[in-house]
């Protein structure tokens, strides 16, 4: 049994009539090459949902609506998830779908809490508008108040005081 595992043959052909080491070891050096880039690319990220299913992993899904899904897309980035996006367009307004590896799903709960913080956040603080509205206010505020405070003076006395 050991020997089977440990005694691999390989294969190699050359045209030539000669064969020199260097010719040897050349085609040694591209047949192992060629045995790295065998392998399928493992994708990254954001990717199709074949590529993702084509990992032979579990997949888990969740829904997501289309305003939100700029700002998931950095936050899984962050988390390092592996994701696809799908839209169904079956009902009357469109949804998105996000799949992911059924092995990420503490990742994508962490994602998911940090980008729903964010959200509430972004929800709590006030709009630029209603800041800029507020600021106005308080300069007219300002201005009226200091309107009121300075009072003009119409005599001044210019007599010299010894």
């Amino acid at each position: 049994m050991q020997e089977e595992v440990t005694g691999k043959a390989v294969a190699i052909i050359i045209d030539g009539a000669k064969i020199s080491e260097h010719t040897l070891e050349k085609a040694i050096k591209a047949f192992l090459d060629a045995q790295k880039n065998k392998g399928a690319k493992i994708h990254r990220g954001k990717q199709s949902l074949k590529q993702l299913a084509g990992q032979n992993a579990g997949l888990a899904n969740i829904e997501i609506t289309d305003k939100n899904i700029k700002a998931f897309t950095a936050v899984a980035k962050k988390y390092h998830v592996d994701f696809a996006l799908k839209k169904d367009t079956t009902a009357e307004k469109p949804r998105y779908m996000v799949f992911f590896k059924s092995r990420d799903a503490d990742a994508i709960t962490a994602a998911f809490q940090e980008f729903a913080a964010k959200k509430m956040a972004r929800e709590e603080k006030p709009t630029i508008r209603e800041r800029l509205a507020k600021a106005k206010e308080k300069a007219a505020q300002r201005a009226e108040q200091r309107t009121i405070d300075r009072e003009k003076v119409k005599v001044k006395d210019r007599s010299v005081q010894l």
